[in-house]
């Protein structure tokens, strides 16, 4: 009875740990993320506000000396860069702040690896932004081979000008991090359209999975003999973006 009493009590301690576990790692998680995002953030504005802290700490040290803690520096560098942040983005409404903006793109226009650069991050930032129309963005890619699929986001199409044959630059996402991911250039015949939003695999992506629409396509709808070929002028997949 007491091996029993015993064998009870450690199955009952090892579910708690795996309860606790399974509770705290989701939140550990979303502060890595927090403090990933919140450390670039106060890196922006971080050497002034510490140089002002600093100052007015010396300068005040019976008042003001709690501004040379670095907790509170990190802080108001954080908040600091928020309300900057804000202030660019009110900018950017108004006249004023698209001048400015297309003054700062004229300038950037004349170095080739800063155009580089600003002008593709630009372009795919806009592409994730913006919810294209009749177009299907969200597709699977066989990755790394055709009994497996990676979710992939339509940038654009190309075509092959020797064989006409119509190609689809797709971006693969890397879990938990979308930011960073693979290029990859697919024939439009191989890719499986999906009908999910961009938000909803964003959440798959970020959630590594956990977070997806009950049901999905996996397998592609294969042309019979008697399909038609596409037509140069056209998408050669549905909603295929133009």
């Amino acid at each position: 009875m007491r091996d029993l009493k015993q064998t009870v009590h450690d199955l009952r301690i090892q579910r708690y740990l795996i309860t606790g576990l399974l509770t705290l790692l989701p939140l550990w998680l979303t502060w890595v993320v927090f403090r990933f995002v919140l450390g670039i953030l106060s890196g922006i504005t971080a050497p002034g506000i510490s140089a002002i802290s600093s100052g007015l700490a010396n300068a005040f040290p019976h008042a003001l000396g709690w501004l040379d803690a670095e907790w509170v520096q990190f802080v108001i560098a954080v908040i600091a860069t928020i309300l900057l942040i804000y202030f660019v983005g009110f900018a950017a409404t108004r006249v004023f702040g698209q001048r400015l903006l297309a003054l700062f793109e004229r300038v950037i226009a004349r170095i080739p690896l800063a155009q580089t650069i600003y002008g593709g991050t630009k372009k795919l930032l806009d592409m994730v932004a913006t919810r294209p129309e009749g177009a299907q963005r969200v597709v699977l890619v066989d990755f790394p081979h055709r009994e497996m699929k990676a979710v992939g986001l339509v940038t654009r199409t190309l075509r092959d000008e020797v064989t006409g044959r119509e190609f689809a630059a797709v971006y693969v996402p890397t879990t938990p991090n979308p930011t960073s991911g693979y290029l990859e250039v697919v024939p439009v015949d191989r890719l499986t359209p999906t009908d999910w939003s961009l938000d909803q695999a964003m959440a798959f992506i970020i959630s590594g999975g956990a977070i997806a629409p009950d049901r999905l396509r996996f397998e592609r709808a294969e042309a019979g003999p008697e399909a038609e070929p596409p037509t140069p002028q056209g998408p050669a997949w549905p909603g295929a973006p133009r």
